[in-house]
C-alpha cells in the first residue's frame, strides 16, 4: 500500500508541474543548396531567410516544444551548397525565429567543413540558445550533454540523435559524432531512463536516398530500437517521405515509428523531394501518471522555389482543402504528382497516424 501511495504522490506531482499534456512538431532535412543561397544573398554578405518559413512559423510555434535537423554546416563567410553544405548563420537565426527549439546535427553533412566546421555550428548554436544534440566539441562535453532531457510541460523527454554515415569524412581531432553504433544507442538509452526520462526519443539519420518505402537496415535497427522500449522514433535522411506507424507492444504501450519525414526546405528538384511532412506528436499522461505518445498527426508542405529575398523560397502547408495553384503558382503540377505520391504511400503504410484536418 506504502508503494502505491507513492507511486500516485508521484504522478501527482508530475501533473502539477504541467497540464499532463505536451505537444511537440517534428520537421525533417532542413538544407541550403546552391539556388537557396542565391536567392537569399541580400548584399554586403548578408542572407535574409525572413519569408522562407512565414507561413508554417504559427503552427510550429503552437507547440510546446519543436525540432529540425540542420543539415548544414554554419559560418559567417565561404558558403557552398552540395556536396559539401555551408550556410549563413542567418540560416539558424530564421529556424528559430520560425520556433524551432532543438537543431539536430547527427547526420551525414556534420563534417562537410571537417572538424572546424563542427564546432563553429555548435558555438553559434551555443551563442543563440538553441538546443541541439549528435555532435560535440569534445567527449567531455557529449558526457556532460547526453542525454539531453527537457521538461515538455511537466514531461521528461530525451532526445537522442544519430547518423549512419559522414560521406566518408572522419573527425581529425576531438570533436565527437553520434553514429548509429548499437552499443553506444542502448547504453545512452538506458542512462536517459536512468535519469528521469519519461518518453525517449530517438532521431536516426538512416535509410536510403530517394525510396519512399524503408530499406531491410532501417526495419532492422528500428526493431533493434522498439527492442529498447524507445517511444518515438522519428527518421530522416532519404530526402523523401517514409511511413508513419504506432506499435503497440506487448504491455500495451504505443511507441511511434516514423521511417522518414523527408526534406523540411531544400533546393531539390524531383517530385518527391520537392515535398515533405510534418509531424505533431501528442503525449499524455495514462490514469496511473504515466507518460505516454497518446497520438501523433502529419501535415503536407511543399517547397515553392524563389530568386531573391523579396521573392525566396518558401514554404506552404498543403492541406486537403488547400487551393494548389493559388499556393504554389507555377509549381502546381509537381505539387499535386508529390501529394498523390505521398497520399498513396501513407494510406497504404500508414498506422494511426492520420493526416491533419483543418475546419
Amino acid at each position: 500500500m506504502l508503494g502505491a501511495f507513492a507511486h500516485i504522490i508521484a504522478a501527482a506531482m508530475a501533473l502539477a508541474a504541467g497540464n499532463g499534456r505536451a505537444e511537440i512538431v517534428f520537421a525533417g532535412d532542413a538544407m541550403q543548396h546552391q539556388r537557396q543561397l542565391d536567392a537569399a544573398r541580400a548584399g554586403n554578405n548578408t542572407y535574409d531567410y525572413s519569408q522562407c518559413f512565414a507561413d508554417i512559423a504559427p503552427w510550429v510555434k503552437s507547440a510546446d516544444y519543436a525540432v529540425v535537423n540542420l543539415e548544414t554546416t554554419l559560418a559567417d563567410k565561404g558558403f557552398t551548397g552540395y556536396p559539401c553544405f555551408c550556410s549563413p548563420y542567418s540560416f539558424a537565426d530564421a529556424l528559430k525565429e520560425a520556433g524551432f527549439d532543438l537543431l539536430l546535427n547527427g547526420n551525414n553533412h556534420t563534417l562537410d567543413r571537417r572538424d572546424a566546421g563542427l564546432v563553429r555550428t555548435i558555438d553559434y548554436l551555443d551563442s543563440i540558445n538553441v538546443d541541439h544534440t549528435g555532435t560535440y566539441r569534445k567527449s567531455a562535453e557529449r558526457a556532460a550533454r547526453v542525454p539531453l532531457i527537457r521538461d515538455i510541460r511537466g514531461i521528461k523527454v530525451a532526445f537522442l540523435n544519430y547518423t549512419f554515415c559522414t560521406n566518408g569524412l572522419k573527425v581529425q581531432g576531438a570533436p565527437v559524432v553520434d553514429y548509429t553504433d548499437r552499443d553506444l544507442i542502448r547504453r545512452d538509452v538506458d542512462a536517459a531512463r536512468k535519469a528521469g526520462a519519461e518518453i525517449v526519443t530517438v532521431i536516426p539519420h538512416w535509410g536510403t536516398e530517394y525510396r519512399l518505402l524503408p530499406d531491410a537496415w532501417q526495419k532492422s535497427m528500428a526493431d533493434f530500437l522498439l527492442s529498447l522500449d524507445v517511444d518515438m522514433i522519428i527518421g530522416g535522411h532519404p530526402h523523401v517521405i517514409q511511413p508513419m506507424t504506432f506499435r503497440t507492444d506487448a504491455n500495451g504501450r504505443r511507441r511511434l515509428l516514423v521511417y522518414s519525414l523527408g526534406n523540411f526546405i531544400s533546393g531539390m528538384r524531383t517530385t518527391d523531394t520537392r515535398g515533405a511532412a510534418m509531424l505533431r506528436t501528442y503525449l499524455s499522461r495514462d490514469k496511473q501518471g504515466k507518460a505516454r505518445v497518446d497520438s501523433a498527426e502529419y501535415r503536407l508542405i511543399y517547397t515553392v522555389p524563389g530568386t531573391s529575398p523579396q521573392n525566396n523560397y518558401r514554404l506552404v502547408f498543403i492541406d486537403e482543402n488547400t487551393d494548389i495553384a493559388a499556393a504554389t503558382g507555377a509549381r502546381a503540377a509537381s505539387c499535386r504528382a508529390f501529394v498523390t505520391n505521398a497520399t498513396r504511400i501513407f494510406n497504404a503504410h500508414n498506422i494511426e497516424v492520420p493526416r491533419h484536418t483543418t475546419d
